[in-house]
């Protein structure tokens, strides 16, 4: 998938931060229609949107969702949660509820929608990341991240036969409700998506938002010791 125009997407917790974002640029963009989920659903004033209930940690919500949406050609996995702490300090409940919505919920995505996209021309699957997936120092979020880059990479491959386009998102801190607290530099929710659209209409399949992405994955190569959390700078 190369074009917004026309397209029907869905954008899972897309009612705040930059899933809102997501929405307001593919509609920009000429995009036909968009679901947009949240646990907690608020209606929609723009005729285009419709504002769908979803948990992705429910195998029954999910399965209800792609019922009401089997005409999307786009899905965006956005949806995620935030519990600060360093691991060995960690309540192993909340690491499972975490990983359950930040890992296994895009895996329950992207098995339930990866036969409607087949059935209607592959389209895209974008999978929100992080620069955590590779920077240490954040904990079981940090890790899930990691996860999920992993399951992203894998799926890309499995995907390919179906001519559906992955695209994995790395950035930094966006200016949003999650990270508000953080004293980091931030860019804007409307820049992401901007820039992950830009991506997906080129046909990349890895999407590195801003400058202190691409110098975290640049470390990769280097001693493990330069890939620390860039908290501060």
């Amino acid at each position: 998938m190369t074009a917004i125009e026309g397209s029907i997407a869905l954008v899972t917790g897309g009612q705040r931060g930059i899933g809102k974002a997501f929405v307001e640029e593919l509609l920009a963009r000429g995009a036909k229609k968009v679901y947009a989920t949240a646990r907690k659903p608020r209606p929609s004033h723009d005729e285009r949107v419709e504002v769908l209930a979803l948990d992705v940690t429910d195998d029954s919500s999910v399965a209800a969702l792609a019922e009401r949406t089997q005409d999307v050609d786009a899905v965006f996995n956005n949806a995620g949660v935030l519990y600060p702490g360093p691991l060995l300090k960690s309540d192993m409940q909340q690491v499972k509820d975490l990983f359950d919505t930040n890992v296994f919920g895009p895996l329950r995505i992207a098995q339930t929608f990866a036969p409607v996209l087949a059935r209607n021309g592959g389209g895209v699957l974008v999978d929100m990341h992080s620069l955590l997936s590779w920077a240490a120092g954040a904990g079981s979020y940090g890790a899930s991240k990691a996860a999920f880059w992993s399951l992203t990479n894998s799926l890309r491959i499995e995907l390919a036969a179906q001519n559906t386009q992955v695209v994995g998102v790395h950035l930094g801190f966006a200016d949003t409700d999650m990270v508000a607290a953080l004293p980091v530099q931030k860019i804007s929710a409307s820049d992401v998506a901007r820039f992950v659209l830009d991506g997906i209409e080129r046909g990349e399949n890895e999407v590195l938002v801003d400058d202190i992405t691409r110098n975290i994955k640049s470390a990769l190569a280097g001693p493990v010791e330069g890939l620390t959390l860039p908290l501060g700078r």
